[in-house]
């Protein structure tokens, strides 16, 4: 496989107002940094640089997805104030083939909700309980290595009903101390591109330093990435058929 491009995005807003309250100490480098971190342990073979909603054109212009093979998209107070031409623009880049993993608070993201067309809601609470990963489908590349279950000790809550169209692949399904039970890995397919969707990793906790969530972040942007494929997105055409002629 050839080294693989990765991109991390994440609004940095909690880092820029230390909400919460001691989120440096876990996160001294921001969620972006410690996300960067596990993936540069678990593929020390792969490029990867950060990008923030601060940066110019939120650090996503044309240059720096053309040589992206895979995005992870952190998001949570600031969904709004991503700019809509970005967002076109993370969409070609999808639908031409370049992957995406949306990551917990993401599932209110501007590129996620368009991509699957639902509100990608949800029932939530944040009460520091403890969340069971759960493999349901043990043979998917994203489950390689990953202890079933998996454990975190004090996450936020996320609950069914989770508004996604059926997913195409369910991977996780995780428990929690309140009861609430929630489809936390699945994977969709638009255009030529992958999308991987996994909930884990609130501000508040350092879920992003476990070693088993960065491996499953390796393993999704190792089966989303699609290096070498032609980034052109598919397209309603009418071709001329002078080729073709009955009889």
């Amino acid at each position: 496989m050839s080294k693989l491009r990765i991109t991390v995005w994440n609004e940095g807003v909690h880092e820029s107002t230390q909400d919460p309250a001691g989120m440096d100490e876990y996160y001294p480098d921001g969620i972006h940094g410690a996300i960067a971190s596990g993936i540069r342990e678990q593929l020390p073979d792969a490029t990867v640089r950060t990008a923030l909603l601060s940066d110019p054109e939120h650090g996503l212009p044309e240059e720096v997805l053309a040589d992206t093979d895979v995005l992870l998209w952190w998001g949570h107070k600031a969904h709004g104030q991503v700019d809509d031409a970005v967002v076109d623009r993370v969409q070609r880049h999808v639908l031409g083939g370049m992957g995406l993993l949306v990551l917990h608070s993401g599932h209110f993201s501007k590129i996620f909700t368009r991509l699957l067309g639902t509100t990608c809601s949800l029932s939530w609470r944040n009460a520091a309980e403890r969340e069971v990963v759960w493999t349901v489908d043990p043979t998917h590349p994203i489950a390689a290595g990953i202890p079933n279950p998996l454990v975190i000790p004090e996450q936020e809550t996320y609950g069914e009903f989770f508004d996604i169209p059926a997913p195409d692949e369910l991977i996780f399904i995780s428990s929690f101390t309140g009861g609430e039970v929630f489809r936390s890995g699945v994977t969709f397919n638009r255009g030529k591109g992958r999308i991987f969707y996994f909930s884990p990793g609130d501000e508040r906790y350092p879920v992003y330093n476990q070693p088993e969530i960065r491996r499953v972040l390796a393993n999704g942007i190792t089966w989303a990435a699609r290096p070498g494929v032609d980034r052109t997105a598919p397209e309603v055409s009418n071709p001329a058929r002078d080729w073709y002629s009955e009889g």
